[in-house]
């Protein structure tokens, strides 16, 4: 089961795939891989390569090529092993509560530019990540406690939107290892993202749990500001009504005096 599910996954994202390995990077990586095997295999090319097998045949590896062959292989493996999700059964999505807002590529610029004094905290996933599928009920537990008019959480999967992840500059391949990234603005400009991204694009060594993101974020200060801000628009709001009851008060005296007036004319009578 694991296997057809990993299959059926691969050949989903076989177009995406297809973008990455088309690199240059990764075109001149993969010869420069297979051109000495290559070599070491091409009838005229081997016999004038140096050999320390004993037989002296030179198309062949000796023992000493095997053994760096060997633990190269486990080195690329080691480093790579989040990029081969394709294989591996993925934990199911996250379907319980939260107080999240998805954006698409058309309204995550006009949501995040709305109000100046909202601050976003915004997730970059992609849904076949499995590292974003165990993120989620995290961040979904972060909304519950932390979500309020000045401090909103919000989402966007840009494994479906590249141009949203370029601009925002949120690798989608595995071996930058960015996904998740959460990314914080106000004013509709990011202040901080976790993880942090070093020059040559890679994700810097960081642990993406709930203590960590309130820590390096400060939501509760933020909180704490965002209900400060909250209570001043509800100060506004009860002036602004308390204030027409009393233009309203003022057009209650014509109407009482209107009504003692015929209370007057009985007694007269």
């Amino acid at each position: 089961m694991g296997l057809l599910t990993g299959l059926c996954a691969f050949l989903y994202h076989l177009p995406q795939i297809y973008k990455w390995l088309l690199k240059p990077y990764y075109i001149t990586s993969f010869l420069l891989t297979i051109s000495f095997v290559v070599v070491r295999k091409t009838p005229g090319l081997c016999e004038h390569l140096v050999t320390q097998r004993e037989d002296g045949n030179s198309c062949d590896f000796d023992w000493r090529e095997l053994e760096i062959l060997m633990f190269l292989s486990a080195i690329v493996m080691m480093k790579n092993r989040r990029a081969t999700f394709v294989m591996t059964c993925q934990p199911p999505l996250y379907m319980g509560p939260e107080y999240i807002k998805y954006f698409s590529d058309k309204t995550i610029d006009e949501e995040l530019q709305r109000d100046s004094r909202v601050t976003w905290l915004v997730e970059f996933y992609a849904n076949w990540s499995s590292d974003c599928q165990s993120f989620a009920p995290i961040f979904a537990n972060l909304s519950l406690n932390y979500n309020c008019a000045g401090l909103r959480f919000g989402k966007i999967d840009i494994g479906r939107y590249e141009e949203v992840s370029k601009k925002y500059r949120v690798s989608t391949s595995p071996l930058a290892k960015q996904l998740p990234s959460v990314l914080l603005f106000q004013g509709g400009r990011e202040v901080m993202r976790r993880p942090m991204v070093d020059s040559k694009g890679r994700a810097v060594s960081w642990t993406m749990n709930e203590e960590n993101i309130i820590r390096e974020f400060n939501l509760n200060e933020l909180f704490q500001k965002s209900k400060k801000l909250n209570k001043s628009h509800g100060l506004k709001e009860e002036e602004q009504n308390g204030s027409q009851p009393q233009e309203g008060g003022e057009e209650l005296p014509p109407d009482t005096d209107n009504m003692e007036q015929p209370k007057e004319s009985k007694k007269d009578q």
